[in-house]
């Protein structure tokens, strides 16, 4: 992608014309693809972990970024916050300091990294304000940062591919372009959503495609809706609270995919929730029944403050996933198995 393209796809979020009764905003990764599992666990943790030499506890920050990015209100979050919130429940876990001296391992320091987030957390905090505030600062660790992220994309780009959208995802799609204008917001970058929507054929469907480089989901919505939509003719399609906040910031309604039941939630969304949108009978009883089976799927406390919690038990939960996304993604990359009988 150029700049050149991702300018001319900031002036169709600026200049976004009502066309259709209702504005559905929809995110991407996790919602409409099932990429977020291959995206964290093969590319984002693993190069956490390259890049601060911390395979020595492979298991532990796993378990705490698979926590944080995939299966937690935090999951889908943007990176750099990822950043905080991993490197701070890896201090929480009582073993986890014995670990870290035993082999000699220092956990980054995050002290730019919080500088950079607190300055740019209402602008945009993706690539091109990191590369600004490199320039301004010029220190190494900001350098470093910039290096890992974008590592991270060129990554995703060559390994995560072909991954194809939700079963019943263009089903609805298309009944839902029949009444409403329809925008992508996500956090992704510009240029990973126009390569994916466009891969199967879905970018058709939607008026713009508005990743992180545009700013927060909100603001996208903002920007498109302008006044344009009343608030119950606006809706938001999310997997993560973060998609809730950004409804609600804008007086929208939301309506879930819940993780885990991603199937399941499109199929419902075709058969229930876009006709009720559209006969404006969605708000009331009917969402607060899907957020409450919504808030039921994302726990907010990690499995490490859980009584009788045991590590080796809870990474082992999720090894088959992991596994899975290994073999499909990168068979030759590096995943810590542990295997039953090691005790």
């Amino acid at each position: 992608m150029n700049r050149e393209e991702l300018n001319a796809a900031t002036e169709r979020l600026k200049n976004f014309p009502r066309k259709k009764k209702f504005l559905i905003a929809i995110d991407s990764d996790g919602c409409v693809f099932d990429s977020m599992n291959p995206k964290q666990i093969v590319v984002f943790h693993a190069k956490i972990m390259e890049f601060h030499q911390l395979w020595g506890i492979e298991s532990y920050l796993r378990e705490v970024a698979e926590f944080v990015n995939l299966f937690s209100r935090t999951r889908g979050c943007n990176r750099f916050i990822a950043l905080q919130h991993i490197y701070r429940f890896l201090t929480e876990i009582p073993e986890i300091k014995q670990v870290i001296m035993e082999q000699g391992i220092t956990l980054p320091d995050t002290t730019t990294l919080d500088a950079y987030i607190k300055k740019y957390k209402d602008i945009s905090l993706g690539n091109p304000t990191l590369e600004e505030y490199v320039q301004e600062r010029r220190e190494s660790s900001l350098s470093k940062l910039l290096t890992w992220s974008k590592a991270v994309n060129s990554t995703v780009a060559a390994k995560i591919k072909n991954i194809p959208p939700f079963h019943h995802v263009r089903e609805a799609l298309a009944l839902a372009s029949e009444n409403a204008d329809l925008i992508v917001v996500s956090q992704t970058p510009y240029e990973a959503l126009g390569r994916e929507w466009k891969e199967h054929n879905l970018n058709n469907y939607v008026r713009v495609i508005a990743g992180q480089e545009m700013g927060k989901k909100e603001e996208h919505i903002r920007i498109a809706a302008r006044g344009k939509y009343k608030s119950d003719e606006m809706l938001m399609l999310g997997d993560a609270p973060g998609d809730r906040r950004a409804a609600e910031a804008n007086g929208a309604l939301f309506c879930p995919i819940i993780p885990g039941k991603e199937t399941q939630s499109w199929k419902r969304l075709v058969e229930e929730a876009l006709p009720r949108f559209f006969e404006k009978t969605f708000a009331g009883s009917y969402q607060k029944e899907l957020m409450a089976e919504f808030d039921q799927a994302l726990p907010s406390k990690p499995p490490w403050q859980e009584l009788n919690y045991d590590h080796r038990t809870s990474y082992r939960e999720r090894q088959p996933l992991r596994k899975a996304m290994y073999e499909r993604f990168d068979p030759q990359g590096r995943l810590l198995i542990m295997e039953e009988e090691d005790k």
